[in-house]
């Protein structure tokens, strides 16, 4: 491994000795000058092993948090340190490549070129720079544009339990930005299996989005540090494009419960008091530090959308009620929708947005968001009768209501490009206009008439017509 974080020459360093070792921390004594906080260490054969400090114990002594494994390392190694923090590099050279969280590419492409180097630890944009025009960055996802609209510049958080399809979309989401934006998308993978690297990576050179995207992982099998530090990484290589090139980055970070738990780590490791639920006391201030630096400017915008894993499906958890609060847009992913088959298995009552109003979206757009939640929210509270007395004991109107509910239900799942070679099914982006013309057409009873399957997976509500079209020729030439 190519450590790049250290740069200064022989004379900028200043030896110390390690004196004790608690798995990832290590404590180091210096006999003349102390490393300053964020300084990195180095030690170990070929100074593999390295150091982050986190504080300063006492005149002479550091603790610091291991970004690498410290196997190997004992008592009275010697030490290095350079007055400088972890770097990361950008530049258009980092452009379809895959990092860690030192700035090392892992993708076996060569070496890197056309890079600068910065620290990781930036400052959000002051209050002059940001921009205050609300603007709605669409995703070609027809439940989301229509029902839980997204800021651009803003945070959306994906919240859902294991399983239930948040990587899926985040990927589906990198497709669209690339096809329909334009502009640069950055993976971070926060503490999750090493296998969807190599799956994400693979899938996005098949489908020809690498050259605007950059990928980082720092997976579940690496040292808490490193989990902890990547995601400052991913944000210093997004502030390039959006400060310097003035491009537009979606930034997709799964999973940001990985990010408090890595901190939480670190901070039972350091010898900090746990708080409620045995979160980190400081877990506010640390999610807050990266989520302040997501913002749009009025030049470009970093929009960034964040999987949230709930633990048990607790929504009152610490670390999702402290997420829920940077957000302006929260996705809800059912284990009951998508246990239906109704794909993406986004709950539209539960989930919300901001942006949702009318001076944002429009008029037309803000009143049939409204309708088709009502009509869902009905269906909802009808649901029981149904099950107890069949469809058959409602009234007429209220049967109606559930016909356009399920239609609605249908309407909104939606065949994606990244599982085409599962489902067969061939994927559809589908635009804010065509999708609430669609909405707008079943809640005029257009398709009563029509089957719900003719609903299902499918784009644009014209291809509900086809559908029916197809099938009914498929059984008169079989007649």
């Amino acid at each position: 491994m190519t450590l790049t974080t250290v740069k200064a020459s022989d004379s900028q360093l200043n030896n110390g000795v390690v004196v004790a070792i608690r798995g990832s921390v290590v404590d180091v004594r210096f006999e003349t000058q102390l490393p300053t906080i964020h300084s990195m260490l180095t030690m170990g054969n070929g100074q593999k092993i390295v150091i982050e400090v986190l504080e300063q114990r006492d005149s002479k002594h550091v603790r610091g948090i291991a970004l690498t494994s410290t196997q190997g390392l004992s008592r009275g190694t010697t030490v290095q340190f350079s007055c400088q923090p972890l770097l990361a590099p950008v530049g258009r050279g980092i452009l379809s490549r895959m990092f860690d969280v030192f700035g090392n590419t892992i993708d076996r492409e060569g070496e890197l070129t056309n890079v600068k180097w910065r620290s990781v630890y930036g400052l959000p944009p002051t209050l002059a720079q940001r921009s205050t025009n609300s603007e709605i960055f669409e995703t070609g996802i027809k439940i989301i544009d229509v029902l839980v609209p997204l800021e651009r510049g803003g945070k959306a958080g994906l919240f859902g339990g294991a399983g239930v399809g948040k990587t899926v979309l985040l990927t589906e989401m990198i497709h669209n930005m690339i096809g329909k934006h334009k502009g640069v998308s950055i993976f971070c993978g926060i503490g999750e299996r090493c296998r969807e690297g190599e799956e994400l990576y693979r899938e996005m050179k098949e489908a020809d989005v690498l050259p605007n995207m950059v990928m980082l992982f720092g997976q579940m099998n690496e040292p808490p540090g490193s989990r902890f530090r990547i995601g400052q990484v991913a944000l210093t290589m997004a502030e390039y494009f959006r400060d310097d090139e003035q491009r537009d980055v979606l930034l997709l970070i799964d999973n940001i419960f990985r990010f408090i738990q890595a901190g939480s780590e670190v901070s039972g490791l350091m010898g900090q008091m746990p708080s409620r639920l045995g979160y980190q006391p400081t877990m506010g201030t640390e999610l807050a530090g990266l989520e302040e630096r997501i913002a749009n400017t009025d030049k470009a915008a970093i929009t960034s959308i964040q999987a949230v894993y709930v633990p048990a499906d607790d929504f009152t958890d610490p670390a999702a009620v402290h997420t829920f609060s940077h957000l302006s847009a929260s996705i809800v992913l059912s284990r009951k929708r998508a246990s239906e088959g109704l794909f993406p298995a986004i709950d539209p009552l539960q989930s919300n947005s901001k942006m949702a109003t009318p001076s944002v979206v429009g008029e037309r757009h803000y009143e049939l968001a409204q309708k088709v939640r009502k009509t869902l929210a009905q269906y909802a509270e009808l649901k029981d009768i149904i099950a107890m007395l069949g469809l058959e004991q409602l009234s007429v109107e209220d049967r109606a209501v559930v016909g356009r509910a399920r239609r609605l239900e249908r309407f909104f799942t939606q065949p994606f490009y990244t599982t085409e070679r599962f489902t067969g099914k061939e994927g559809k982006l589908v635009s804010l206009a065509d999708a609430l013309d669609g909405c707008e057409r079943i809640l005029n009873d257009e398709f009563k008439d029509y089957s719900e399957s003719s609903l299902y997976m499918i784009g644009t509500i014209a291809e509900a017509k086809k559908k029916v079209e197809a099938s009914s020729n498929k059984a008169s030439a079989d007649a």
